[in-house]
């Protein structure tokens, strides 16, 4: 057991002392993680939407939120990474505070898609803030603990709020809110600005990010073929509830929950040990094999409706999910220059993140004429053939080396 330990612990030593700050803060925001791997159940379950309008809801989120990952990255390369974090997470806070207090209806329903809204302009920060404190010797192992802490939180908050959700609903938005304040506390007073004075200066004066993306092509076609991967994965937070909603009714909220909350023991548990198995393997490549996992546990869902099968599929989903998350950052960061990490780190998640935000409304539209056991399949298909353009995308990036 010892043996053991060490080998998860010894990967992440000596790492900046700041990324072990990002570790908790981020831990203790996804302890709180009660409200979104809920969405779907909220919306139609105590809201009343209908699948096909919970499906053009959640893609309305993510529509909006493509913007502000875009204005975001400018202010990461302009104001500054904690500056950005600062301010728009503790918007997000005060949106979960307020829904606290409404009743399900659409009033709750239009204030709570501001949340995710007020996130996106974050996300460019976090990953900014990482690259600016590492370099690709330690980068991999940065990027690998702090997924690790957003799952070591994550693989409690779903399951607290899964109980809570029949019978507690404002104490899911109030446990979400008080979460989130205390990760923005350990980042105000112990999170330096990472920005380099340098690149500031000249950030008006170099090439715009379009010319950089232009003479990095393999970044756009990177995109363009994780935008069907995430299309696929958004699957996970919408069908699949729903797929438990028909087969267990309210308690398919408790069942997604302890889902959720395996997935996240797993990639705690898995995410040192992959890391490890697959040092020596270049980011492509793991993100292509980690693809083979996805359409694996997409095909079980397809077939099965036994709750041990849907259990097993999640775990072979998360291998897939740890594999595609950690190197899905190393590989933008390796290839970006730092005047422009924050704005590549919006521009290439908004088009890839268009794929999450398709999938809800496609395949709400989707189960107006199939059933979800179809509706799976045909994400089967869509993952299997992205994982084999990414392994193509990476024997390509190996002959032009």
């Amino acid at each position: 057991m010892k043996k053991y330990i060490e080998s998860i612990v010894n990967p992440y030593k000596g790492l900046p002392k700041e990324i072990y700050i990002m570790f908790i803060s981020r831990m203790i925001n996804s302890l709180g993680s009660f409200v979104y791997p809920l969405l779907t159940l909220i919306l139609t379950q105590k809201i009343g939407l209908s699948r096909n309008k919970a499906g053009i809801f959640m893609t309305f989120i993510a529509v909006l939120s493509a913007p502000g990952m875009l204005i975001g990255g400018k202010l990461v390369d302009t104001i500054g990474r904690k500056k950005t974090i600062l301010i728009f997470q503790t918007l997000a806070l005060i949106v979960f505070v307020i829904c606290a207090f409404l009743k399900p209806s659409f009033k709750m329903a239009y204030t709570l898609m501001l949340a995710p809204v007020f996130y996106s302009f974050c996300m460019p920060a976090q990953d900014a803030i990482t690259a600016d404190l590492t370099d690709e010797s330690n980068r991999k192992e940065a990027f690998s603990l702090l997924y690790m802490g957003h799952n070591l939180g994550f693989a409690i908050g779903p399951i607290i709020g899964g109980m809570l959700y029949k019978n507690y609903l404002p104490l899911v938005f109030l446990g979400d809110a008080l979460t989130t304040s205390v990760s923005l506390l350990l980042v105000m007073l112990f999170i330096k600005e990472t920005l380099n004075k340098e690149d500031k200066k000249i950030i008006d004066n170099r090439e715009s990010s379009i010319s950089i993306l232009k003479k990095r092509k393999k970044l756009i076609y990177f995109a363009l073929i994780l935008f069907i991967y995430q299309f696929s994965y958004s699957q996970w937070g919408f069908l699949l509830p729903l797929q438990l909603g028909d087969i267990y009714g309210q308690d398919g909220g408790k069942y997604f929950g302890f889902m959720a909350g395996v997935n996240g023991v797993l990639i705690v548990c898995l995410t040192a040990f992959i890391s490890r198995v697959t040092t020596k393997l270049k980011s492509l490549k793991i993100i292509a094999i980690g693809g083979l996992f996805y359409s694996v546990a997409f095909l079980i869902f397809s077939m099965e409706s036994s709750i041990i099968y849907f259990f097993i599929a999640v775990g072979i989903m998360t291998f897939g999910e740890v594999m595609v998350s950690v190197n899905t950052p190393v590989f933008i960061s390796n290839n970006t220059p730092p005047s422009h990490r924050g704005r590549i780190n919006a521009i290439l998640p908004t088009i890839y993140g268009a794929g999450w935000a398709l999938g809800p409304v496609l395949m709400g539209s989707f189960l107006s004429y199939y059933p979800i056991e179809v509706a799976w399949t045909a994400v089967f298909l869509l993952m299997f053939l992205a994982a084999l353009f990414m392994m193509i995308l990476n024997v390509q990036k190996d002959k032009s080396q």
